[in-house]
């Protein structure tokens, strides 16, 4: 298995540098962009900048502006590597739903705005489960996700982001930067709102991941541009060991997981979420109305917590197990 995974980081470098020339990737100045001012830290799912502490400008480094033969090369590769690393994790059989014409209706029946359409979505937004979730993605979409600006630095993983167009954020960094990486966001939304071509943004808006049976409530930065949605339901279904990582370390759970010889994974993908005017103006409704739809096609339990509380519990629970081991 590590072989395969070696390989499939070889070829993605030796194409990458083929695709680009072996040119620099593009940098863009985040600066201050025209946001809401109420945005902060915690609406905007901690993101921010990764700007030194000299007050010098971060920079966004990706390769999404490749166009072109490039491009569809790069995200091909990049779609049928993340696939392999699924099958090889033990992930052969990943049920996808669509739903169709009738539930669309239904779902208008029942007041919700949603809407069959052709018109593109700014972002993909989803419930947050496992680490899982990004190779999915990355098989299924290809998209710009998130990221900590650490990730730009770990070989071969940070070249696979910046092929991504991941922007990259910094938890400890002062809220103006927040309002810098929102502005980012927001034009990278309206750009693949507007062109099918541009990549589209990948959004978790619960900020933290769960154990899949609840759904927390929506941050309000994957909704300030307005634009088109479309929400996705991710369900890992298990017998003995839970692909959702919640409360124990990476490593270990990710070799528990490769003890488990197949794994299930379900997802649901909803219609084009259309908002109203009213929710254009109003992105904290925008937010609790993709919650709730989510919640009720998902079969989810909405909970009210949010990553302060995991933070407390995961503390609480590190306590615990140091005091029980020394005793």
């Amino acid at each position: 298995m590590i072989f395969m995974v070696q390989w499939g980081k070889g070829t993605f470098l030796y194409v990458k540098s083929i695709c680009t020339m072996f040119r620099a990737p593009d940098q863009t100045a985040i600066e201050e962009l025209h946001v809401e001012p109420s945005i902060s830290p915690s609406e905007t799912e901690g993101e921010t900048s990764g700007a030194e502490e000299n007050g010098s400008d971060a920079f966004q480094e990706s390769y999404a502006q490749l166009t072109g033969v490039r491009r569809f090369v790069i995200v091909k590769l990049g779609q049928f590597l993340s696939r392999i690393v699924l099958f090889v994790l033990g992930f052969y059989w990943i049920k996808v739903t669509r739903r169709d014409k009738e539930q669309d209706e239904r779902l208008l029946k029942e007041g919700m705005i949603l809407l069959k359409t052709d018109l593109q979505p700014g972002a993909i937004v989803s419930n947050h489960v496992s680490y899982f979730d990004i190779f999915y993605y990355m098989s299924a979409a290809f998209p710009s996700f998130v990221a900590k600006r650490s990730v730009a630095k770990i070989p071969i993983v940070g070249l696979v982001s910046k092929c991504l167009g991941c922007v990259y954020v910094q938890r400890e960094d002062k809220p103006s930067d927040v309002k810098g990486v929102a502005g980012i966001i927001r034009q990278r939304m309206q750009a693949a709102a507007e062109d099918p071509n541009a990549p589209l943004m990948m959004l978790f808006p619960e900020g933290t991941t769960t154990n899949g049976f609840y759904i927390l409530p929506f941050k309000t930065g994957a909704f300030l541009a307005g634009t088109p949605v479309r929400p996705v339901i991710l369900k890992y279904s298990y017998k003995r060991f839970s692909p959702a990582w919640d409360s124990i370390s990476g490593v270990r759970h990710f070799i528990l997981l490769l003890c488990q010889f197949i794994n299930f994974l379900e997802v649901i993908w909803l219609p084009v979420y259309i908002p109203s005017e009213k929710e254009k103006s109003d992105p904290r409704l925008y937010a609790s109305n993709v919650w709730s739809l989510m919640a009720l096609e998902g079969g989810l339990l909405k909970s009210d917590i949010g990553l302060k509380e995991k933070r407390i519990y995961h503390s609480f629970l590190n306590e615990y197990l140091a005091l029980k081991g020394a005793a």
